[in-house]
């Protein structure tokens, strides 16, 4: 995901209609360091959430063929970087399906790439992801809960 330039965000803030503005501007408040990109996902990609989860998903694929495998420690390290990413990006959004949709992505990749059934602190991180995808399902509407069930059951 590419962040827009400060003249492209002034140009989509001026075609807002005023009783959103304040809206935006309370939830970018909210994140300090990485205003501009909630910005650029609030104005060019929230109408399009299937495409943005696209992207994502690739930028994660990005992250996990750089995740080094040579030593543990690297490879949690890669893998914290890459779920931290995932978790700013699930923050943008907001919405629970998004954030379903990408840790189960996200552990996906995790099972097929990283190796982690010798490492504790590896598959504690797993672990936590799977009983926070099941915390999250447990909210959604019960037709996403049965399709989501699925894939959680997989993942297990």
């Amino acid at each position: 995901m590419t962040t827009a330039s400060l003249p492209e965000l002034r140009r989509a803030i001026n075609n807002i209609p005023s009783g959103e503005l304040p809206e935006l501007c309370i939830r970018l408040a909210r994140f300090k360091k990485e205003n501009k990109e909630l910005l650029s996902y609030l104005l060019f990609e929230s109408d399009d959430e299937p495409e943005y989860i696209r992207k994502v998903k690739a930028e994660m694929d990005g992250f996990f063929n750089e995740i080094s495998r040579s030593t543990p420690y690297l490879t949690k390290k890669g893998i914290r970087k890459t779920l931290a990413f995932a978790n700013q990006r699930i923050r943008y959004s907001g919405q629970k399906r998004t954030e379903v949709e990408l840790l189960i992505y996200f552990c996906k990749k995790f099972r097929k790439e990283v190796p982690f059934r010798g490492n504790i602190t590896i598959k504690n991180i797993y672990q936590r992801q799977l009983q926070r995808i099941k915390k999250t399902v447990s909210m959604l509407h019960e037709d996403l809960q049965f399709d989501f069930g699925e894939e959680i059951k997989l993942l297990e």
